[in-house]
């Protein structure tokens, strides 16, 4: 199967670069103003997840905790025979304990898991994940300039930053929490945007070599010419990868559910940045080198 090869997608681009424009301004103002809501892999404090043998209401759960006389306020979220604490200081043994007690009294079949971060490792985590962002962005410049050329560079690392932002920001916008997995989910799709991205950038590689591209148009025709010979390929890797994660998001555990939407919206953005950012962008670098390639006057 295979798409007109006469289909623009340059000019398609431009579409998908102002809505990737938007997003991202929108992702910027609320990372400025709201941040990330971090779960307790990334904040200092104790989380405690509760598991119940029957449904508790906030009426009930409210004065047990009270009860404590712990000063900071908990978070409280319930759900279906479970229950999630957080506080944002760190609970010593005989808080945790009357703690326990006081749900105990509710529900004696109540079971508990209790983390613990304190702020050092809270910030060392939290640096730790953008290093390894970094440092793979980096490793993928070196690769690709090495195989292809600075501009494939260049238009590889912003598709690939383009849907790790993208996440982010969808992820601040909707203030959905980010744990230790949601960094694991950011790489791997890093890995499968780059691997989309290089069969595309391999294909007009192979194709300038047997073509003579003496104007503007010519490329264009060649990259909208290469994206169709590498359309379905691409987009059948993703679909594919993106129905596993999308089968975990709706029949996975809570501890993989961040997991799984991180994927889900990641996959769903580097399906179109491969094909409508980063060949589009690399056309518009090579556009300016001079003499090579010359725009036909309008």
């Amino acid at each position: 199967m295979r798409f007109n090869k006469e289909m623009d997608f340059v000019h398609w681009s431009k579409y998908f670069f102002i809505f990737s424009i938007v997003l991202t301004v929108l992702g910027v103002v609320f990372l400025g103003f709201l941040g990330l809501n971090y779960s307790v892999d990334f904040r200092a404090g104790s989380n405690v997840d509760v598991s119940l043998s029957k449904n508790l209401t906030q009426a009930e759960l409210k004065p047990a905790l009270d009860s404590l006389g712990i000063a900071h306020e908990p978070s409280i979220t319930i759900g279906d025979q479970r229950v999630n604490i957080r506080y944002d200081e760190e609970l010593d043994n005989a808080q945790s304990e009357a703690l326990k007690t006081a749900i105990s009294k509710l529900d004696d079949k109540a079971s508990y898991e209790i983390n613990t971060v304190d702020p050092e490792m809270a910030k060392e985590l939290a640096r730790n994940a953008i290093y390894s962002v970094l440092l793979s962005s980096l490793g993928i410049i070196i690769y690709v300039s090495i195989r292809f050329e600075w501009r494939f560079a260049l238009a590889a690392i912003v598709a690939l930053l383009h849907d790790a932002f993208m996440v982010v920001a969808i992820f601040s916008i909707f203030r959905l929490e980010v744990d230790i997995t949601f960094i694991v989910a950011v790489l791997t799709i890093i890995g499968y945007s780059i691997n989309d991205t290089i069969v595309i950038f391999d294909r007009i590689r192979e194709n300038l070599r047997f073509g003579k591209q003496k104007t503007y148009e010519d490329l264009k025709l060649l990259v909208n010419k290469s994206i169709s010979q590498t359309l379905m390929r691409s987009l059948y890797t993703a679909f594919t990868v993106f129905i596993a994660a999308f089968f975990l998001l709706v029949m996975g555990g809570e501890s993989i559910k961040m997991f799984s939407l991180a994927m889900v919206i990641g996959l769903l953005f580097g399906a179109y940045s491969s094909i409508f950012i980063a060949s589009p962008l690399w056309l518009l670098l090579k556009k300016r080198q001079k003499p090579a390639v010359k725009n036909n006057p309008a």
